[in-house]
């Protein structure tokens, strides 16, 4: 099972995080009453009123999180509100797994006030936060996510729209996003995206509740058979398009899934000996693979288009190889998603004519049947042990391998 998260459009908050759950599926009495239990950790804060309703946005029918409290506080403590819903989780009884989270969550938002101000966590004040409508949406959301078992799914997340313009609160005016919410996406891996909204269009407390959530960014959707969609209204409305934010469940198709970056650069006045060393010094550097491709570019002019697929963390590293090695001027960088099949290695040790190894090999499996790819090093190394063609050394080792694996 896999769910996804798409706040590509709207953004995220908590109150349309808490809805599309609900819509979902999540029994939204458990969390109503669930939350009026909470509302008594917080003193001079009365919930009046608390429903799910639907509702249309721009043609969209979604779940609307309906929320009418009596509040006479303009500020609290973070730590106060750490507390009242650490007691509210401890109160229902939650799943550990729940408990964490909502730790996390408004841990990561303390954190982030901390850290923007310069100042001690247990010195934090929240303002906007200071509302029980914070505790609404966290607790809220962990007795959601307990009740439909997402906490046990695999949970990935689509770009976050921002939106842009400006944004007004108790420090005064500054430019969209908000600090707290830069600061909230900094240490994850999930991207941004600004859009011309002039709206703030995810709030400090959904960015918190979603990087807790998953940190595992998608830049498209995972190849899946939905089962399940859930819409979850905002309170805003927008002219350009439906305030609504999309969670999906479904059965992943039987791959894995990944995000690559990938360099290109076209060289044209290095050797064939310096392209080789190319290729086996940004191997060493920890890229995936390395391609090298003839091609002819403009006034017909020979060229080579190197090719590179790594991680975000090696991009760097390996943008210094290629510039250093061969004087290119340029590098193109792309995202790319990644299907993978399942894989894993696997290993055994022989003894042939006198001599042992040691063979590594992988294994994949794909709608029933199963293939494995024997490590190049080591055929090549018993090749030279044995003075033996590598193709006879691949044809006696798998007849092995077929012997281990029952194939």
């Amino acid at each position: 099972m896999v769910i996804v998260i798409d706040p590509q459009i709207a953004g995220i908050s908590g109150d349309m995080l808490l809805s599309s759950l609900v819509n979902l599926g999540a029994d939204k009495n458990k969390i109503i009453e669930g939350i009026i239990k909470s509302q008594k950790f917080l003193s001079d804060s009365t919930i009046k009123k608390m429903d799910f309703q639907k509702i249309q946005k721009q043609g969209i029918e979604s779940t609307e999180l309906i929320l009418e409290i009596d509040e006479n506080v303009s500020k609290r403590k973070g730590i106060e509100i750490k507390k009242a819903i650490s007691d509210s989780v401890n109160e229902l009884n939650l799943t550990t797994k729940a408990k964490t989270f909502t730790e996390l969550c408004i841990s990561t938002l303390i954190s982030s006030e901390s850290k923007i101000h310069g100042i001690s966590e247990d010195s934090v004040h929240f303002h906007e936060a200071s509302s029980i409508d914070t505790l609404v949406d966290i607790v809220g959301t962990a007795i959601a996510l307990d009740d439909l078992r997402l906490f046990e799914e695999k949970i990935v997340c689509l770009p976050v729209s921002v939106g842009g313009g400006t944004v007004s609160f108790s420090h005064g005016t500054m430019s969209n996003p908000a600090s707290a919410v830069l600061q909230i996406f900094k240490n994850s891996n999930l991207n941004i995206q600004g859009n011309n909204s002039k709206e703030e269009l995810t709030t400090p407390t959904g960015a918190c509740i979603l990087v807790n959530l998953t940190n595992s960014p998608v830049e498209y959707y995972p190849s899946m058979n939905i089962t399940s969609i859930g819409y979850g209204a905002g309170q805003k409305d927008f002219e350009g398009f439906s305030n609504v934010l999309k969670i999906i469940q479904g059965d992943e198709n039987n791959f894995e899934m990944d995000s690559v970056k990938i360099l290109e650069t076209n060289i044209d006045d290095v050797s064939g000996e310096i392209l080789g060393h190319l290729i086996e010094k940004i191997m060493d550097q920890g890229a995936k693979d390395v391609s090298i491709y003839p091609g002819i570019t403009k006034k017909g002019r020979p060229t080579n288009l190197v090719c590179v697929i790594c991680d975000d963390v090696k991009v760097d590293t390996i943008i210094d190889t290629l510039i250093l090695e061969t004087g290119t001027l340029g590098i193109r960088i792309s995202n790319s998603n990644r299907f993978i099949v399942t894989r894993s290695n696997h290993n055994f040790s022989l003894t042939f004519d006198g001599k042992s190894f040691e063979v590594n090999y992988k294994k994949s499996s794909h709608k029933g049947k199963t293939h494995f790819k024997i490590e190049f090093d080591d055929l090549k190394n018993m090749s030279n042990a044995l003075d033996r063609p590598i193709v006879d050394i691949e044809s006696f080792l798998r007849k092995e391998i077929e012997k281990i694996e029952d194939l």
